[in-house]
């Protein structure tokens, strides 16, 4: 009994053992538990308390990003929520120096935008940022989408540390500093965007302000970069200001480009699992314009409404105020466009106000038409665009001061011989400001999305331009406010013509109805869209015709600065006025004790005017009607300028420009002055010799461009078989300029200077050019030939450098009729002239001889031999 006794009391005795050993071990535990989660508890408490250390150094303002300025740095505090949210970085010019002025960089200018996502790594105690290009789409639920995500992904861009967090830890701090003072280009690489590569001075930059806002931050640098090319060393800080946009979780409905309709787009991919391709569709870029949800019905009965939010644009406080309203009036202008589409009151024009209490020109919830102190003679309208969706979140119209040298010499060059008020060397405020209210509502035309309308001036007959009711209906030299069609250079003074300033017109209001008519569904939207161009399709007062190269135009419908139908037609009245302004230059540019100097330059002027109508005859030889055609419309794609045409166009050319006009470039105003050409290192003079010989030759190199012949082949041998037309081939063409420049040569006549100088530049071009058909395979170069002269020119920018049809008619040109045919002309040229060589005075014959000499040289080079 006593040892069971025992047994049970060691039992028990063992029992108390585990017991303790297990409290003491779960003790043990619990108080390493109580020692991470204290570990924890101070870390959270050194980022809460590092938190409210900067709130306490420094300025707090709350918006997008709280931020918190500390001395020089500063602080973004992101919450979680806005992590994984998409963001617009808009980067725009603030300041520039004289240097960059000159460059024509001038302040509003956007350089730079990118998407970017913040993602926070609590492992990493990070911020990373990525940036993507969105421009892919494909269904959520689809298979295909996990590789959309990963052949399309995201890239990383920067990082910053995780300074602090707030006391519920619901977002964190940041310091950010180095994106904005040019130590990284991550968020602002300002200066490759701008073209001067380098890196920036970060000792010499610095943040110069921050505002934040509920939607948007905004962040002003000063930055530094040294330049050096081409002479000592140049200091240059440019201002720059980032925005930091909120993009809308679900972007606006977008809508797809038609290109019987000048928008401009954003390229987009769609991917889908029923698919057997990829669709690439385009998306033009607008406003999101909407009716307010309890208006929605009376909208759709056809009831003008206001949009939920309209188009407000401001203008720049250090806009001149005389140009103010005259600005204001050409954006309200296009009010009756958009009541076309349904909306009333859509877009708003005004002056900021003390009740603007935030405004900033260079801030993106601001579209401002900014007044740009510059030499520069210009005005364009950009846009910053959600590339997700193609909506326009802001305008920004950059008017440069100088614009008013270009409408002066427009006007008094086109408008002069009809219009006293546009003769003087200054126009009234009235007059001028009429002007820039064209100008105005052209560049607002872009802010819209509106592309050029480069074709719009042909649907008008010539002759319609020169009758004062025609005018007075249509209101406008075009159908588009957004084509280059200036002021009326048709008219004649006995046509009493006044409306002859560009207006909005009807293919302008037909554009917006198309772009911005809302639509319930998307389905209704398609069907509606298609039909209002097929109601318009065959009326060439709704044609868009897209801006081309100019120095490779193809459609001749489609030019700058042209007017009507009939280039030729256009440019002979055109002509006519010329002529009474050089009678009239000296008169009209009196200014008593002044030098000749706006002599010089409304002459060069008028020779340019004159090269201008020269280029659109010229471009209809050879020309093609390019139209945008779809299944079942039963219009052509491709129309040859007819031959009758083609043969007018060269007769003219020939009567105006082989045969150079006197009457402009030797007259009694060359007893005063040279034509003047300013340059930076002040008026370039140009004497009349000189520049007729070049303005000829160019006329004379293009007439025979390769890529023209080639059209006029491909037509001749598309057409072989129609009889209802003669062609007009290449060797009719020339024939008909060997005729007229060697006319004196064939009839034994002396040659005057013009007549050598016109058979110079003639077999020159066909040396030059032959010579050219073979440079890939010949080390010597070809002379390059340059334009000299330009008329002024307008919002020469956005995206239409070159036009978007790519034709290929030029490869493999040194196989091609064009070498036999130019060949075969200098081969007719020699013979002519060995034969008539002592004929004629002695000038003619050394002429004669130079030119053989030339031509064996040129035939007889191993690449040329027949």
């Amino acid at each position: 009994m006593r040892q069971k006794a025992f047994i049970s009391n060691a039992k028990y005795v063992l029992i108390l053992l585990f017991l303790l050993s297990n409290i003491s071990a779960f003790s043990q535990k619990r108080k390493q538990k109580n020692t991470k989660s204290e570990t924890t508890k101070d870390t959270t408490v050194t980022k809460t308390k590092g938190y409210a250390e900067l709130i306490k150094k420094g300025t707090f303002k709350k918006g997008l990003f709280n931020t918190i300025q500390v001395k020089t740095d500063i602080y973004f505090e992101i919450p979680d929520s806005l992590m994984g949210r998409e963001f617009l970085v808009v980067n725009k010019l603030s300041q520039v120096p004289m240097q960059v002025n000159e460059a024509g960089l001038n302040k509003g200018m956007n350089y730079e935008n990118k998407v970017i996502t913040f993602y926070k790594d609590t492992i990493a105690k990070k911020v990373w940022v990525k940036s993507y290009l969105p421009k892919v789409s494909s269904p959520e639920n689809d298979a295909i989408t996990e590789s959309v995500k990963n052949n399309f992904s995201e890239s990383i861009i920067e990082f910053f540390d995780i300074e602090a967090k707030n006391n519920d830890s619901t977002s964190v701090v940041i310091k950010v500093n180095k994106i904005f003072d040019g130590k990284q280009k991550s968020f602002n690489d300002i200066l490759s965007n701008i073209g001067f590569g380098g890196s920036v001075k970060s000792d010499l930059s610095y943040i110069e302000n921050v505002k934040t806002f509920p939607n948007n931050i905004i962040v002003k640098s000063q930055l530094t970069t040294l330049i050096s090319e081409g002479g000592p060393a140049l200091f240059v800080t440019l201002g720059a200001t980032s925005n930091i946009v909120l993009l809308d979780k679900v972007p606006m409905k977008p809508r797809f480009s038609d290109k019987r309709i000048g928008y401009f787009t954003e390229k987009h991919w769609y991917f889908n699992d029923n698919q057997h391709a990829m669709v690439e569709k385009e998306l033009i870029t607008r406003w999101r314009l909407e009716p307010k949800k309890e208006d929605e019905d009376k909208y759709l009965k056809g009831e003008l409404v206001e949009p939920k939010k309209p188009i407000v644009y401001y203008i720049d406080p250090s806009t001149p105020k005389q140009w103010r309203q005259y600005i204001i009036d050409g954006v309200h202008d296009w009010q009756a466009a958009f009541e076309k589409a349904g909306f009333k009151n859509a877009i708003i024009a005004k002056e900021p106000t003390e009740a603007d209490t935030d405004f900033d020109v260079d801030d993106v919830r601001y579209s401002v038409i900014t007044y740009a102190a510059s030499p520069k003679a210009n005005a364009m309208g950009p846009s910053v665009v959600d590339p997700r969706s193609g909506e326009i979140l802001e305008a920004d119209i950059i008017w440069w001061h100088n614009v008013m040298t270009s409408l002066h010499s427009w006007m008094r060059i086109q408008t002069g011989p009809i219009d006293p008020k546009a003769r003087g060397n200054k126009f009234s405020d009235e007059h001028m400001g009429e002007a820039i209210r064209f100008v105005s509502s052209h560049e607002v035309g872009h802010t819209f999305g509106l592309k050029h309308n480069m074709g719009s001036s042909f649907a008008f007959e010539v002759d319609s331009l020169r009758s004062k009711d025609f005018t007075e209906k249509m209101g406008g030299t075009a159908p588009s406010i957004m084509d280059y069609a200036r002021y009326n250079y048709v008219a004649q003074p006995e046509d009493s013509i006044t409306a002859i300033t560009p207006k909005i017109g009807e293919y302008d209001k037909y554009a917006i109805d198309w772009g911005y008519r809302w639509y319930p569904s998307e389905t209704e939207e398609k069907e509606k869209l298609n039909m209002l161009i097929a109601k318009h399709q065959n009326d060439p007062i709704y044609f868009y015709g897209e801006q081309q190269d100019g120095g490779a135009i193809i459609d001749p419908r489609s030019q700058s600065e042209d007017l009507g139908n009939d280039a030729v037609k256009a440019s002979e009245y055109g002509l006519k006025n010329l002529k009474r302004v050089v009678e009239n230059i000296l008169t009209w540019t009196y200014d008593k004790d002044e030098s000749y100097y706006q002599t010089g330059k409304l002459y060069i002027g008028t020779i340019g005017q004159w090269q201008l109508y020269n280029r659109h005859v010229l471009n209809n030889i050879g020309g093609v009607y390019l139209n945008t055609t779809v299944h079942g419309d039963d219009k052509a794609s491709y129309i040859p300028v007819p031959a009758a045409m083609q043969r007018k166009a060269t007769d003219y050319l020939l009567k105006n420009v082989i045969t150079i006009p006197e009457w402009l470039f030797f007259n009694s105003i060359l007893d005063k002055t040279n034509p003047l050409k300013d340059s930076p290192i002040g008026p370039y003079e140009y004497t009349p010799y000189t520049l007729s010989r070049e303005l000829q030759y160019g006329i004379l190199y293009d007439l025979f461009r390769d890529e023209r012949l080639l059209r006029m082949i491909e037509n001749e041998l598309y057409q072989r078989n129609n009889s209802k037309e003669k062609l007009f081939t290449v060797g009719n063409l020339f024939g008909k300029v060997h005729q007229h420049v060697f006319n004196g040569t064939i009839q034994n006549k002396s040659l005057s200077i013009l007549e050598r100088m016109t058979q110079k530049n003639y077999v020159d071009v066909l040396i030059v050019s032959t010579n050219k058909l073979f440079e890939k395979t010949d080390s010597k170069k070809s002379i390059q030939f340059t334009k000299t002269l330009n008329m002024p020119s307008l919002c020469n920018h956005i995206h239409e450098d070159k036009m978007i049809r790519n034709i290929n008619q030029s490869s493999l040109k040194r196989v091609t009729e064009v070498t036999s045919e130019k060949k075969g002309e200098l081969n007719k040229i020699l013979r002519l002239l060995q034969l008539k060589k002592n004929t004629g005075n002695q000038e003619t014959r050394n002429h004669y001889a130079d030119l053989i000499n030339r031509i064996n040289k040129a035939l007889n080079n191993s690449l040329l031999t027949n």
